[in-house]
């Protein structure tokens, strides 16, 4: 009798329980309708418990809850699909290692730099979406109210909001849109506009204009680091150390009510910090662009399988 098994691989597979998975666009929207059913059920959850919890405990830590929640249900509808495909397709995984001339604490360097380099030369973009966005009354008032919500989200101590924001969102968020989009994606259709097609679902995510246009562009980022390394964790560096930058900066009252860079920074160093963090960025990714190619789809190793 012939049986399939799934070899291990000596590579580390982070949910490997997932790599049966390989979403498209249909797929790419199925993940996103189970993540707003999870950010309802994260809600509801709390609205159950609430009545016999303190409202501070609600307010300073109710995120590490609906959080994760939010991403439960798409991991079970993920994990369920690749189960019931495993016998029959291929499997890729969603973190491989693919360093090509670089070891792997060379790398982890340079992505650390390649994160930095995009917060620095991404900062005026930022800018000018802020200048245009907020033009109207209407806009500002809308971005008020979501920097007051994501000031409730984050108002908890410092552990419960780096927790949130620097482990909680590079794990879960690059399992959707790493992990299962672009890997799937790529699996799929040409790699630019894979790429594109993640990073604008990375963008909605984030669910308003001015988180979305820098998510966009490190979607982008990340992408193209995905796609050369097939490493995930990669991408949850750079995830962690954005993040983290973040939350550490924000604990600092002098740069508590700071927006952008260019609003405290002469503008003779602000252009020359600039014009360096795009010099390193394109650095970075001319390292990565040597990493190569093992097939067109990127370097995202197939699970093997074993014939009994």
């Amino acid at each position: 009798m012939l049986t399939l098994r799934a070899r291990k691989v000596n590579n580390y597979n982070l949910y490997s329980n997932h790599a049966w998975f390989v979403p498209g666009v249909g797929g790419m929207f199925g993940l996103l309708g189970w993540f707003l059913v999870g950010n309802i059920l994260g809600g509801l959850v709390i609205g159950i418990v609430s009545p016999f919890v303190p409202q501070s405990v609600i307010t300073d830590y109710s995120m590490l809850v609906v959080y994760p929640l939010s991403f439960l249900p798409a991991m079970v509808y993920a994990a369920r699909k690749s189960q019931k495909n495993s016998l029959f397709d291929t499997g890729y995984q969603l973190n491989s290692r693919h360093f090509g001339p670089f070891k792997a604490w060379q790398m982890v360097l340079i992505t650390v730099l390649l994160t930095f380099a995009t917060m620095i030369s991404t900062d005026y973009i930022s800018y000018l979406n802020f200048k245009a966005t907020t033009s109207t009354p209407a806009m500002k008032a809308f971005y008020d109210q979501i920097v007051e919500l994501l000031g409730q989200m984050m108002g908890g101590p410092f552990w419960s909001s780096f927790l949130l924001t620097a482990i909680f969102a590079p794990i879960f968020e690059e399992w959707l849109c790493r992990g299962m989009v672009l890997r799937g994606l790529l699996i799929r259709m040409k790699p630019a506009w894979a790429i594109v097609v993640s990073a604008l679902f990375f963008a909605l995510i984030h669910m308003n204009p001015w988180q979305a246009l820098i998510a966009f562009v490190a979607g982008l980022v990340m992408g193209y680091v995905y796609y050369k390394s097939g490493s995930l964790i990669l991408t949850m560096i750079i995830h962690f150390v954005n993040n983290g930058t973040a939350v550490i900066l924000s604990q600092f009252s002098s740069l508590e009510e700071v927006d952008f860079w260019i609003d405290i920074i002469p503008k003779g160093t602000y252009i020359t910090l600039s014009v360096v963090g795009v010099i390193c960025l394109y650095v970075c990714l001319i390292a990565f662009r040597r990493i190569p190619l093992e097939q067109k789809r990127g370097n995202i190793d197939t699970v093997a399988l074993n014939i009994d």
